[in-house]
C-alpha cells in the first residue's frame, strides 16, 4: 500500500479544487471507462462541505458530460466526516487520521466496498470495489490538489519520496 499520510482533519483536507481521474473497470464485460475533471470541496453554512465532481466520463468510445455532488458533514469523532449524497441519504462515514479507511455502502442487492488511501497533502485515491446480481465494478479515482499559482490552475506535483499514482476513475 505505500507510506500513508495521516489526516487529523478530513474536512479541511478535502477543502479546495482538486483533478479527478477515474477509471472504471466492468469485471465480468472487460469494458473499460475513464472519467476526467474535477472535484470541488466548498464550505456549507452550518459546517461541513459540498462537494460538487464535474468533467466528461467516457464509455464504450462514448464520452458525455458527467456531474455528481456529495455531502461531507462533521462527523460523531474530531476530524471524520459523515458522506451523504446529495438529497442527504447516508453514503458511508468517513476516517483518514491514519490516512486509510474502508467503507461499505449497501445499495439495494448490491455492495460498494470503498477504500480509501491519502499520499500526502496533496494527493488520495479512492478504490471502489461494486457486486451485486449484475454488477462487478472496480472504479479507481485519484485526485491531485490543484494550486491557484500553477500553470492553468494545474495538479500538485507529489512530495519527494511519495508515490501519487494515477489511474483515476468514476464512482457512484
Amino acid at each position: 500500500m505505500g507510506e500513508l499520510w495521516p489526516v487529523p482533519d478530513v474536512l479541511a483536507f478535502l477543502s479546495g479544487r482538486w483533478r479527478t481521474e477515474r477509471s472504471v473497470r466492468d469485471l465480468a464485460s472487460g469494458d473499460e471507462g475513464r472519467f476526467d475533471g474535477t472535484t470541488v470541496f466548498d464550505a456549507v453554512t452550518g459546517g461541513g462541505l459540498l462537494s460538487r465532481e464535474s468533467g466528461a466520463f467516457t464509455w464504450r468510445g462514448v464520452t458525455r458530460p458527467a456531474e455528481r455532488t456529495l455531502r461531507f458533514e462533521p462527523g460523531s469523532a474530531p476530524g471524520t466526516a459523515d458522506v451523504r449524497f446529495a438529497d442527504g441519504r447516508p453514503f458511508h462515514g468517513l476516517d483518514l487520521s491514519s490516512g486509510h479507511h474502508v467503507a461499505d455502502h449497501p445499495c439495494a442487492a448490491d455492495l460498494y466496498r470503498g477504500e480509501f488511501t491519502v499520499r500526502d497533502r496533496d494527493h488520495w485515491r479512492t478504490v471502489w470495489r461494486v457486486r451485486g446480481p449484475a454488477k462487478d465494478l472496480l472504479l479507481t479515482t485519484d485526485y491531485a490538489r490543484e494550486r491557484p499559482g500553477a500553470p492553468d490552475g494545474g495538479p500538485a506535483r507529489p512530495q519527494p519520496g511519495r508515490s501519487a499514482g494515477s489511474s483515476g476513475p468514476r464512482g457512484r
